[in-house]
């Protein structure tokens, strides 16, 4: 790599250590992503053809000479960059997928907000994704022409067009791009407006423009450059001369070629005739490249073959690459030209593959994702929601998932999560299999912010529901007093009236008395002649007890409590004293001092 000085004395294109920075294009499904693209790519079309901007598979460069020679552009400012390369896949799903050296492939973001509409949940998905990656980024606040009463002034820069706008209008921005600054600090991001900010290494800079006017984009442009340029040196300096290495964005058929895949290249060369190993879902194979194809210039789109041919291509770069068996590649694995030892390249290509960053537990869920980078980021979200994983994996859902889904034994943990992939087809007949219909319950979507709230709502249901049929199932702490003049029958079964004292009598239970000798089994309650399932405090009732004959095991006026067993007192004061009424914690008390003065651990 060349010194510093070298590199500011040269142009980008005679210092080929250096390389395009790839950005990737994150928000809101409709706050602008496709349209701010199209305009880059437009306003850099329209202005002029220093460095004709170059269409390529997956991905747009932008040559700095382009960028420069942009209204409003400082043209005074040394850029040692060759320009930047955009990938043309907005959002989320090309931002995880695409992956190189165990991290996000994108060296730079632009987080997309609509400044008229503020942020919704795939904005804020977008900032955790960033921050979970530590990938810099700018905030674009787009739409600034949508704002009552602003006067449009097509590709000026926004300072410019601010500054010829109405003071009702410059309050307006004012207001709107500080609740965008408030939000930004809820999630622990501190901003400002690009021109006000001193250290960008320390505060995210938000650019309003427009993507229909033009407006603001070469404020955007030259805030990334400066990103590139000031904190990223070290990370763009790759060979471009070595072999190639990538990322395969996406498997496709394509007519005459079969399958292809869809490449990243970020660092190195790929020429035709190399040999190259690439992840599928059978493992790392070798093949060798039998065609380079870039898009034809836009003039020539019309002709029937879009692509055109080459014979190779040098980092940053999109491409599609054709040879034989590609049918069963995995979008975002890595790619490699094989230059030396073969054994070595695939050996790393497994060590990523396998290599996911990802916490997992004894006992969790099951997550499946399309890629390596879709799986991480969703194990990120899970693990910050104190979501335990037991197994993530790259691919579909398929049966044997579901039938070890069904053996876990936490029943809010019988979950399978599919983030953008499919379910195959066998799997989805057992899923509608009643056992497993009752038992697994599947979350599928390709917004992680809802297929996690969609799993959270479910689980908090069961776990209520579960509480529930447990809580109704534990014998709870009562004491009674017998009445006088209401033996209704000596025995077979005794019959008396009781007053409950505290806590809350429930049919089915044992009884005993404060000395802890048995009295019998309450069969029933009834209330004025009406059978019931349990008494509260201050209820005056009629018991039948089998087994008792009063006078001989209770007698009138004896306080009996309910005879709770061992393993009920253990859940009862680890998990329901909350609960528990203030006068049903005391009988609990009295009967585990009674059973406590021999043994101090029972029911511990």
């Amino acid at each position: 790599m060349a010194k510093k000085s070298d590199k500011k004395s040269q142009s980008s294109n005679d210092n080929p250590k250096i390389r395009t920075p790839i950005v990737c294009v994150l928000g809101h499904v409709d706050h602008g992503k496709t349209s701010l693209l199209d305009r880059i790519r437009g306003s850099s079309v329209v202005s002029g053809e220093a460095g004709a901007i170059t269409q390529h598979i997956g991905a747009t460069v932008v040559p700095i000479e382009t960028i420069m020679a942009m209204g409003g552009v400082n043209k005074n400012l040394k850029v040692n960059i060759p320009g930047l390369l955009f990938i043309d896949t907005p959002g989320h799903h090309s931002f995880t997928t695409l992956r190189a050296r165990g991290g996000a492939l994108a060296d730079l973001a632009i987080v997309v907000v609509d400044i008229t509409d503020g942020f919704k949940p795939q904005t804020i998905e977008a900032l955790q994704i960033l921050r979970g990656c530590k990938t810099p980024f700018v905030m674009a606040a787009t739409k600034i022409d949508r704002i009552s009463g602003w006067r449009s002034f097509p590709e000026e820069t926004f300072l410019s067009s601010f500054g010829k706008q109405n003071q009702r209008v410059i309050d307006l921005v004012e207001k709107k791009t500080y609740e965008i600054v408030g939000s930004l600090a809820e999630h622990g991001f501190s901003s400002e407006r690009f021109d006000r900010v001193d250290d960008f290494a320390r505060t995210l800079a938000i650019v309003p423009l427009s993507a229909h006017t033009g407006e603001g984009i070469a404020d955007l442009l030259m805030v990334l450059i400066g990103l590139a340029q000031r904190y990223m040196e070290g990370a763009l300096a790759l060979a471009v001369d070595g072999p190639g290495s990538g990322t395969v964005l996406e498997v496709k058929e394509e007519k005459g070629l079969g399958a292809t895949i869809d490449v990243i290249l970020f660092d190195g060369t790929i020429s035709v005739g190399d040999e190259i190993a690439v992840a599928s879902s059978t493992g790392v194979i070798t093949t060798k490249v039998r065609s380079l194809l870039q898009p034809r210039p836009l003039k020539e789109i019309l002709i029937e073959d879009r692509f055109s041919r080459a014979k190779s291509v040098v980092a940053a770069a999109g491409v599609k690459v054709s040879a034989p068996g590609l049918d069963q590649v995995i979008a975002g694995s890595p790619v490699k030209v094989i230059a030396g030892n073969e054994r070595e390249v695939r050996e790393s290509i497994e060590r990523e593959m396998t290599e996911i960053n990802v916490t997992l537990s004894p006992e969790g869920l099951i997550i499946k994702a399309d890629t390596i980078g879709a799986l991480e980021a969703l194990c990120k979200e899970l693990t910050s929601a104190e979501i335990p994983v037991m197994r993530a994996e790259v691919g579909p859902v398929t049966r044997h998932d579901v039938i070890e889904a069904e053996t876990i034994k936490t029943p809010y943990y019988r979950s399978i999560i599919a983030f953008n992939t499919q379910i195959l087809p066998d799997a989805q007949d057992l899923l509608n299999e009643p056992i497993y219909a009752e038992m697994v319950e599947l979350f599928k979507g390709n917004v992680i912010y809802h297929v996690l709230e969609s799993y959270l709502e479910w689980r908090d249901e069961l776990k209520r529901n579960l509480d529930q049929k447990r809580f109704e199932q534990i014998i709870f702490p009562a004491k009674m007093v017998v009445l006088p003049d209401c033996v209704f029958r000596q025995n077979n079964p005794a019959v008396v009236g009781v007053r409950i004292l505290s806590g809350k009598l429930r049919n089915g239970v044992n009884l005993i008395r404060k000395d802890g000798k048995k009295v019998g089994q309450l069969k029933t309650i009834q209330l004025r002649k009406e059978n019931i399932q349990e008494a509260k405090a201050g209820d005056e009732v009629a018991i039948s007890i089998d087994g008792a004959t009063v006078g001989r095991q209770f007698d009138v006026n004896d306080e009996l409590l309910v005879n709770i067993p061992e393993r009920h007192v253990k859940v009862l004061e680890a998990e329901m004293l909350s609960h528990l009424t203030g006068d049903a914690r005391e009988v609990l008390d009295e009967f585990t001092r009674l059973f406590r003065k021999e043994n101090p651990f029972w029911g511990k």
